[in-house]
């Protein structure tokens, strides 16, 4: 029996009534080690990135975990100049939820989403709300239930030198 409280997330999730797994497991430290963690490999780890438009304007950008932001394609996507990443604290007061836990579903704003297309056709592992848990998922039920943009966002990671 599982004995761990439900969090905002997959209540969320299940309240959509979205075929989802919960994949709990104990600290990472890395990506290489959520992925080995989740039993995924690490594309199939998505960061939920909030970005910062303007004041009070926010969005989340779901990226493989094997690639980075494009801030000149985002930028093109969303017809602005200038978007910036918020802090830890101003991305949990938007969100609700710590970095690292970050999720669209339950946020407690619904912000826009736009997901890389690179996720389409993809298992996914999404945050789960708290620390140590993940929502996996079918990546394209997920864009659909959440009516993201799906783009070309991305960039690969760069090689460490």
């Amino acid at each position: 029996m599982d004995t761990h409280p439900v969090s905002r997330a997959v209540a969320a999730v299940e309240a959509l009534g979205l075929p989802h797994r919960v994949v709990r497991h104990g600290p990472v430290r890395s990506l290489a080690e959520a992925a080995a963690a989740r039993g995924v490999e690490p594309a199939d780890v998505v960061k939920t990135l909030v970005v910062r438009r303007a004041d009070g304007d926010y969005l989340f950008v779901l990226v493989p975990g094997d690639r980075t932001i494009s801030w000149p394609k985002l930028r093109a996507l969303l017809g602005v100049q200038r978007m910036s990443m918020p802090d830890a604290d101003t991305a949990k007061a938007a969100t609700g939820y710590a970095r690292g836990t970050i999720t669209p579903f339950g946020s407690t704003t619904a912000w826009p989403v736009v997901a890389d297309e690179r996720l389409v056709g993809r298992e996914v592992t999404l945050g789960g709300g708290v620390n140590n848990t993940a929502i996996a998922i079918d990546a394209g039920v997920a864009i659909a239930a959440l009516d993201a943009t799906v783009a070309d966002v991305t960039d690969p990671e760069k090689e460490p030198s």
